[in-house]
C-alpha cells in the first residue's frame, strides 16, 4: 500500500442513513459527510456508496460533483474501517486487501453490510480481492509506504478482533497485507472509545522516514494526552524498515475549553486529515488559535497543497473525522 501522499484515482465514501445508529444526529452527520464529499470533489473525483434508499438524498446533498452508486449497501460511514487497502505494483497495477471488519469488534451492529464493503468495492472496480490474515480497520494501521506500518496493541491485539493472536502474528499478517517489514507497536487505549485508540487520529506518515503527530496542551492530562505524549516518544525514538530514524512533527491540538462542541466523546482531532490531489482536507474545531495554527502546520508539511479546514462537528461528536470517512484508490 503506498502512503496517501501519491496520486489517487478517486476517494470512496459511504452515506448513513441509519437512525438506529445515528439517532437525531443524522441528518447534521449526512450534512458534514456532504460537505467533505463536495470539497474533495473540487480536486479528484468522489464515489460514495449509498443504499438505494438513500441514493436520492446523498445527491442532493452532495451536488453533482460527487458520483452516488447505490450498488454496494452499507451500514455507517467510515469508509476508512469498511473498505479495502489498496495496493500498488509499481506497473501500473492494482490490487486490494479486505481487512474482515467485524463492527470494531462487534460493538457496533449491524455490520453485515459495511462487513462486505471492501470485497464489492473491489468486485465493482473487478479488481483482485484477498482477505488479510487477521481482523482490523484501515484507520487502525498506518502506512509510510516504503515497508513500515504503526498501530495501537489496545486495537490490533484486542481479543474484540484478534483473540489469541500474538504479537508477532499480528505482525507477519500486517506486513502480508500491506507489503511492509516492520511494525511500530504503540500501547494504545483500550475499551474507552469504539475503535480501542486508532492511530489515524494522532499519529500519521508523511512519506518514509517522516511522520506527523498531534501533542496536548502541557497542561492536559487526560488518557488521551497522554497516549499522544506515549506515542510521540515511542515515534522519535524508532527507526523505519530501512533502519533510518525519523523525522516527527508535531501538531498541536486544540484547547477542549475553547472548543464549539461539548460533547464529551468529541474527537478533535487535526492530525485526522485526508490528503487528495493537491489538497489537505483537515477539521477545525473554533479553537481559532490552534486552528490557524494546525493550518500554518499542515501547509509546511505539504507545500503545494492547499488547506481546506471544515466544521464537521457533528462527525467529531459521533467519534471520527475526515480521514475515517475517505478512501483513496492510488494511482496504479
Amino acid at each position: 500500500m503506498p502512503t496517501d501522499t501519491v496520486r489517487h484515482t478517486r476517494t470512496w465514501m459511504a452515506w448513513p442513513d441509519s437512525s438506529t445508529i445515528w439517532r437525531n444526529r443524522l441528518s447534521g452527520v449526512q450534512s458534514d459527510i456532504a460537505l467533505i464529499a463536495r470539497t474533495i470533489a473540487k480536486y479528484e473525483p468522489v464515489t460514495l456508496c449509498a443504499n438505494p434508499a438513500g441514493v436520492a438524498k446523498a445527491r442532493s446533498m452532495c451536488g453533482p460533483g460527487v458520483t452516488v452508486i447505490g450498488d454496494i449497501p452499507v451500514d455507517d460511514c467510515w469508509m476508512r474501517d469498511t473498505g479495502p487497502v489498496f495496493r500498488t505494483d509499481g506497473a501500473g497495477g492494482l490490487d486490494t486487501v479486505g481487512l474482515n471488519f467485524n463492527g470494531w469488534g462487534n460493538h457496533q451492529n449491524p455490520h453485515g453490510n459495511d462487513a462486505l464493503v471492501a470485497r464489492r468495492v473491489a468486485a465493482y472496480l473487478g479488481l483482485p480481492f484477498t482477505a488479510a490474515g487477521l481482523v482490523g480497520e484501515g484507520g487502525a494501521i498506518e502506512t509510510d509506504g516504503a515497508g513500515t506500518l504503526m498501530a495501537t496493541r489496545s486495537s490490533i491485539l484486542n481479543a474484540n478482533r484478534n483473540p489469541g493472536v500474538s504479537q508477532a502474528a499480528a505482525e507477519s499478517a500486517m506486513c502480508a497485507a500491506y507489503g511492509a517489514t516492520k511494525v511500530i507497536w504503540f500501547t494504545g487505549i483500550a475499551g474507552q472509545d469504539i475503535t480501542d485508540d486508532h492511530v489515524d487520529a494522532t499519529s500519521r506518515f508523511l512519506g518514509a522516514g517522516t511522520a506527523a503527530v498531534q501533542t496536548p496542551l502541557s497542561g492536559d492530562t487526560d488518557v488521551w494526552s497522554n497516549d499522544q505524549r506515549q506515542q510521540y516518544r515511542t515515534l522519535t525514538s524508532a527507526t523505519s524498515a530501512q533502519g533510518t530514524p525519523f523525522t516527527v512533527s508535531q501538531i498541536q491540538g486544540p484547547d477542549y475549553n475553547l472548543i464549539r462542541s461539548t460533547d464529551p466523546n468529541f474527537v478533535g482531532s487535526y492530525a485526522n486529515y485526508y490528503l487528495c490531489n493537491g489538497a489537505v482536507i483537515s477539521a477545525q474545531f473554533g479553537d481559532t488559535r490552534a486552528d490557524s495554527a494546525a493550518r500554518a502546520t499542515l501547509a509546511r508539511l505539504f507545500p503545494g497543497r492547499t488547506v481546506e479546514q471544515l466544521n464537521i462537528d457533528r462527525l467529531g461528536a459521533g467519534g471520527g473525522g475526515i480521514h475515517c470517512v475517505t478512501q483513496q484508490q492510488p494511482a496504479g
